[in-house]
């Protein structure tokens, strides 16, 4: 699966970005998919991720309330809408996929599982500064 992430830039605390990430066959019904984030001098972290086949969305604490994950299957593409930005939101964005029998988006405690991940996305750049 080659997947490519795009609708990074720069953008004011307080502002919005929406991230989408579109990939041939990717199968957004059946595995689960999401965002992984990844700061200067930071290990790569879990953001948000969704199983349209178990009903599932989760969000890191730090994003919840102000990301929405969601999904278009007709258009294959998964999206980030991010809201209410903070400098700290600065990363580069990843999107990921995983085999829904791996459970990376069944419980929070694998969120951050980036060994679960059998897909990557060519990052994206998120930028929050005045």
């Amino acid at each position: 699966v080659q997947l490519q992430a795009s609708g990074g830039g720069l953008v004011q605390p307080g502002g919005s970005l929406r991230l989408s990430c579109v990939g041939p066959g990717l199968n957004l019904d059946g595995e689960h998919v999401g965002w992984f984030r990844q700061a200067p001098g930071k290990e790569r972290e879990g953001v948000s991720c969704i199983s349209n086949r178990e009903d599932i969305t989760m969000y890191a604490d730090s994003v919840k309330g102000r990301f929405t994950i969601s999904t278009d299957s007709a258009k294959s593409t998964l999206y980030l809408q991010m809201n209410s930005l903070k400098p700290e939101d600065t990363a580069v964005y990843y999107c990921a996929v995983a085999d829904y029998r791996s459970g990376w988006c069944r419980h929070r405690r694998s969120l951050n599982a980036a060994a679960a991940i059998d897909a990557w996305g060519k990052g994206t750049q998120v930028t929050v500064s005045s």
